[in-house]
């Protein structure tokens, strides 16, 4: 008796927790609707009410998403103690005051779409990794930097090696490519 009540219990519980992490993770979440729109300012530096996605505001963005360079990953996370990839990029935009929606695929949808050829830094970058047989995108980075046709580099957050910076045009990334956008 003890062992089928132990068992019950033991099932409730991995319902529990099965439930919890399908709510936590993104790609179970409802579709929402969003807009890409300049964030308000709400710092204490005032910016303009209206930015310009340029040359000084991409250096911004650069600079801004490379102080995060060595902070781990954290599914979820949008801060300091630990980023997830599309949380890098949601946090460095309103930062700098852009808004940008927080999940991977959703900002896939911000934007121009630009060939490979293209790419300029301040361009976002998505992927398909296909962990867990996932057929959608569930990475992105932001271009950083363009030494060649061959190296182009992005800042995104690894799931082993958290916040860094790699090119593009390796065999890995390029294998798992999907597209570009010029988010303004």
């Amino acid at each position: 008796m003890k062992s089928h009540c132990y068992r019950q219990l033991s099932k409730a519980f991995l319902l529990i927790i099965l439930a919890f992490l399908l709510d936590s993770c993104a790609l179970f979440r409802k579709k929402k609707e969003e807009t890409y729109h300049n964030y308000p300012p709400n710092n204490k530096s005032n910016p303009p009410a209206s930015k310009n996605y340029n040359s000084r505001t991409v250096n911004e963005l650069i600079g801004t998403a490379r102080q995060y360079i060595g902070v781990p990953y954290r599914s979820g996370g949008i801060d300091g103690n630990g980023m997830d990839c599309s949380g890098l990029l949601f946090t460095t935009f309103k930062q700098v005051g852009f808004s940008l929606p927080r999940i991977s695929w959703q900002q896939s949808e911000v934007g121009k779409d630009i060939d490979i050829d293209e790419l300029r830094p301040g361009d976002l970058v998505f992927f398909v990794t296909n962990k867990g047989n996932v057929s959608n995108i569930n990475h992105s980075g932001m271009i950083t930097e363009i030494r060649n046709p061959k190296e182009v580099y992005f800042i995104h957050a690894s799931s082993s090696k958290g916040i860094r910076e790699d090119n593009l045009f390796t065999t890995y990334w390029m294998s798992c490519f999907a597209k570009a956008k010029r988010p303004f």
